[in-house]
């Protein structure tokens, strides 16, 4: 981490804060404020402290906090990859002598995808801990919402095999500090760490874990991308650097993990133990439940001379994952297409939580495409847990010109645009009836299917009074996009009954209006940004979406156990205002109510 926290420096990219700051809220509420600005840097904490008076190593979050920074970490643009990634796909048949050379060479060069296993230790375990003296609360891990069940490793490289010992894998999942030597082992049930445990459960085997943080940032950003099942995803990282992942073997068991990691944390999962892990403010922004996990049990943690830890910060958007998935939107494109080949061009809006809205133009050859694109989505890997898609056609705008694509969007739908399915959803999603399955809506605005319905749009207080007179609990409303075909209305509702029997009244007046979005009275209608975050959140796209001939509502409020929803309702992640006042009074955060409203920093 040392020579990257250098090389950001002399990009103009980190910010050193040298003032004390407490692991616990202190040290993520900085770093969740610091990555929604324009300018966002890298932060080093050179003095974590916590509140029983222990000095920790340095911290580093924000590693992936902008644009500029993701470029800095992959060596060169992301789209230069996909580029590359594609011409591998398909190869360009070289003519001249020159060409022919270039591409032997090439060729010769993917020989540094492969992993290269050392002999000797790692620059990671010339400080070695085993037995009693091992302790993680010697490492500065962060407590980063009031509500979480504790400290959590949040940048932890997760490197496990299948019980064969075929297939590695590294995956980057959250991890509870239990005690001293115990973590709780947070993959989901989708992930192929999990699919390893049930091996090893099957085979009544302890399975080998081992958890490595810091070293080369492309380490944990390799643990993120959606590589099929099987493949390791350190390959990756050869392909980019053009440089084998150097591996040294575990001290206590025989996991490989990279040997310039900052922290290893070695040891075992015992197949036959659950526990109860959570709450977490998670990147959902909402705090994921309380539900049993496996634990592990440390066996040694080995560190770096002078290491530092690596942190992120997860919550409402945008964060740190904003760009990490750019990176892995761009990037994965042209592998993508070999499955949907009539796709162009693709985005993950980060108010979307990337798994819960997806943009994406294609080709429409003929009438459905869309809808077998849809088909193609849903069953392909991570892609399959993607809630919400809207398909464009080539024609339209840019996918990152949100607002001109919402106009067009607008202008070519009708209730006969929409498609409803049921499939796997991330297991983190709240809004369905079901853990890790429910609704799902496709949006085909590839063909104009709009209706010649002219909406005779009033003021926003004429149509508040005239939604008030059949329902009382309709507090605000504000209209969007009045001039398209399918003008939206942002309502907030103090919901007392179903908002589909409010829907009902309102269609007295449904020459007025096309398309309502009720909201509870906390959601600021004006914000829109915060607004469609929220929409993708908490609507099951069956449950919450009701259609009277051209008229569509879409519940987006929390859902209580009187109208059907058992799960139990997530809170969302908020700063704690304490917090936030000490942190402005040392001037280590700038005091900004605008900018507080914008990303609803306390709520």
């Amino acid at each position: 981490m040392r020579e990257w926290i250098e090389k950001f420096k002399a990009a103009g990219l980190l910010r050193v804060i040298d003032e004390p700051v407490d692991i616990d809220l202190e040290i993520a509420h900085i770093s969740y404020i610091e990555v929604k600005k324009p300018d966002s840097k890298a932060l080093l904490f050179t003095k974590p402290v916590s509140k029983d008076g222990r000095h920790y190593p340095p911290i580093l979050t924000n590693t992936f906090g902008s644009f500029e920074a993701l470029k800095l970490v992959l060596g060169k643009d992301a789209n230069e990859i996909a580029d590359e990634i594609q011409n591998l796909l398909k190869p360009k048949k070289p003519t001249t002598f020159k060409e022919k050379f270039d591409f032997l060479r090439y060729l010769v060069s993917l020989r540094n995808v492969f992993t290269k296993r050392l002999k000797e230790q790692g620059e990671c375990q010339k400080n070695q801990k085993f037995g009693e003296q091992i302790d993680l609360y010697d490492l500065p891990n962060l407590k980063t919402w009031e509500k979480d069940g504790g400290a959590f490793i949040t940048m932890g490289q997760v490197y496990t095999k299948s019980l064969s010992g075929e297939t590695q894998n590294l995956g980057m999942y959250r991890l509870q500090i239990y005690s001293k030597n115990e973590l709780g082992m947070h993959w989901q049930i989708h992930k192929d760490g999990a699919n390893f445990y049930n091996e090893y459960k099957k085979a009544g085997l302890k399975m080998p874990v081992s958890v490595a943080i810091g070293g080369d940032p492309l380490y944990i950003w390799c643990g993120q991308a959606p590589l099929p099942h099987g493949i390791f995803e350190l390959l990756l990282y050869g392909f980019i650097r053009k440089s084998p992942a150097k591996l040294v073997k575990s001290l206590t068991n025989d996991i490989y993990i990279p040997h310039d990691a900052d922290f290893v944390i070695e040891g075992f999962v015992d197949t036959n133990e659950l526990r109860d892990e959570g709450p977490f403010g998670d990147h959902t922004g909402f705090y994921t439940p309380i539900l049993p996990f496996p634990v592990m049990k440390v066996s040694a943690i080995t560190h770096k001379d002078d290491p530092v830890y690596h942190a992120t910060v997860v919550g409402k958007p945008p964060l740190e994952d904003k760009f990490m998935g750019y990176g892995t939107e761009r990037i994965f494109l042209p592998l993508f297409k070999t499955t949907a080949p009539d796709l162009l061009d693709y985005k993950m809006p980060e108010n979307g939580v990337f798994h819960n809205l997806i943009l994406a133009k294609i080709n429409a050859w003929y009438p459905a495409h869309a809808k077998q694109m849809m088909h193609a989505f849903w069953g392909v890997g991570q892609m399959s847990f993607v809630k919400h898609a809207i398909f464009v056609g080539a024609n339209a705008p840019d996918l990152g010109d949100f607002e001109a694509l919402t106009r067009y969007v607008l202008n070519r739908i009708s209730a006969k645009s929409l498609f409803f399915s049921e499939g796997v959803c991330d297991q983190l999603d709240h809004a369905s009836p079901n853990a890790c399955f429910g609704g799902k809506l496709g949006v085909d605005a590839s063909e104009d299917l709009s209706v010649e319905d002219v909406v005779d749009v009033l003021s926003d207080d004429e149509l508040l009074a005239k939604f008030k007179s059949v329902d009382n609990d309709i507090i605000d409303l504000k209209q969007y996009f009045t001039d398209t075909k399918n003008p939206i209305v942002f309502i907030n509702y103090d919901k007392k009954s179903l908002v589909k029997d409010s829907f009902k009244k309102l269609l007295e007046f449904r020459n007025h209006f096309k398309i309502l979005i009720f909201f509870d009275t906390t959601n600021a209608i004006s914000n829109i940004y915060m607004s469609v975050w929220r929409v993708t959140n908490n609507i099951d796209a069956l449950r919450d979406i009701f259609i009277d001939k051209e008229q569509i509502c879409v519940d987006a409020t929390v859902k209580f156990e009187w109208e059907g929803y058992t799960r139990g309702w997530p809170d969302e992640t908020n700063c704690t205002k304490e917090v936030i006042k000490s942190l402005i009074d040392r001037q280590l955060i700038d005091d900004d109510n605008e900018f507080f409203r914008k990303f609803e920093i306390m709520g």
